[in-house]
C-alpha cells in the first residue's frame, strides 16, 4: 500500500471519528465517499464493506464513555437494535445486487435528505425519563420498531453505521433528550454495523488493512471531538447545521460525479 494511500486512510478515520465525537453521529455518512474519492477505493462495495466494519468498531469505543456517563436507555436500544438487524441484513443482501454507480447515486441523495431534515427544528418535548416498561409498551413499541427496521434497512443498504438516522429516529419514537439519543444510538449503530459488515465481509467486500488504518484514525478522531465538544457544547446546535451543510454538499458531489 503506497504510503500516500495510507495517510489518505488516516485522515479519513480521523475525520470521521472527530465528526461522531463532536456531533455525536454522522461520520459514518461520509465513510464511504471518502474511501471512494480521497482514499481511492476502486469498488463502492468494498468501500460500502470497509466502512462497516470501521464504523462498528468506533461506535463500541465511544459506548463505553456514554454508558459510564448513564446516557444509554438500553431497553429501547435493544427493541430498535433487534428491529434493526433484521432490517439491515435485508438491505445489505439488496445493496450488494445493486450496480457500485447507481448505489452511489442512491447513498448521494440520501445524504442530501438527511442534511436537509437535519436543518429542520425539533418541535417535540423532550422527555428525560423515558423507559420501555409494561406500561409504556403499548406506546412505544409501534413507534420503536417500525422505525427500527427503516433505519436498519438504509444502514444496511448503503452500508453505513446510521448514527445520524438512529438519533431523530430514537427522538421521534421516544422523546428522549438529544444527550440520551446519542449515547443509545451507538448500541444500534454497534449492532447494526456488524450486521451489515458480516455480510460484506462473507462475499469478501473488506479491505482489513485499509479498515484497520480507519480504526486508528478514527479512535483519535473520537478522543479529540469528544475533548472539542466539550469546550463547544453551548454551540451544539451551530456544529449540527455546519455539519447538515456539509453532508449536503458531500451528497451533490457524490450525485453528480456518478451520475
Amino acid at each position: 500500500m503506497a504510503v500516500i494511500t495510507i495517510i489518505a486512510a488516516l485522515a479519513s478515520g480521523c475525520l470521521i471519528g472527530l465528526v461522531l465525537g463532536l456531533v455525536g453521529g454522522g461520520g459514518s455518512i461520509l465513510a464511504v465517499p471518502l474511501l471512494v474519492y480521497v482514499v481511492g477505493v476502486a469498488s463502492p462495495h468494498a468501500a460500502i464493506g470497509t466502512a462497516a466494519v470501521a464504523v462498528t468498531a468506533n461506535a463500541l469505543a465511544s459506548l463505553v464513555g456514554h454508558a459510564r456517563a448513564g446516557r444509554v436507555k438500553w431497553r429501547c436500544a435493544g427493541v430498535f437494535a433487534l428491529s434493526g438487524v433484521a432490517g439491515a441484513a435485508l438491505g445489505a443482501e439488496l445493496g450488494k445486487a445493486i450496480d457500485g454507480k447507481r448505489l452511489l447515486v442512491f447513498f448521494g441523495l440520501l445524504m442530501i435528505g438527511v442534511g436537509l431534515s437535519m436543518l429542520r427544528k425539533r418541535r417535540a418535548l423532550d422527555v428525560p425519563d423515558v423507559r420501555l416498561t409494561r406500561n409504556s409498551a403499548a406506546t412505544l413499541l409501534p413507534r420503536l420498531l417500525p422505525i427500527g427496521f427503516g433505519v436498519g434497512f438504509a444502514a444496511g443498504f448503503f452500508g453505513i453505521g446510521g448514527g445520524f438516522l438512529i438519533v431523530p429516529g430514537l427522538i421521534l419514537a421516544t422523546s428522549m433528550p438529544l444527550s440520551y439519543a446519542v449515547g443509545t444510538s451507538l448500541v444500534i449503530v454497534t449492532a447494526l454495523g456488524l450486521t451489515t459488515a458480516t455480510s460484506y465481509a462473507a462475499s469478501g467486500f473488506v479491505d482489513w488493512t485499509m479498515t484497520s488504518l480507519l480504526i486508528v484514525g478514527g479512535v483519535a478522531g473520537t478522543l479529540a471531538g469528544m475533548s472539542v465538544g466539550r469546550l463547544l457544547s453551548s454551540r451544539k446546535g451551530m456544529l449540527e447545521r455546519a455539519f447538515a451543510s456539509v453532508v449536503i454538499a458531500v451528497g451533490t458531489y457524490v450525485t453528480a460525479a456518478s451520475l
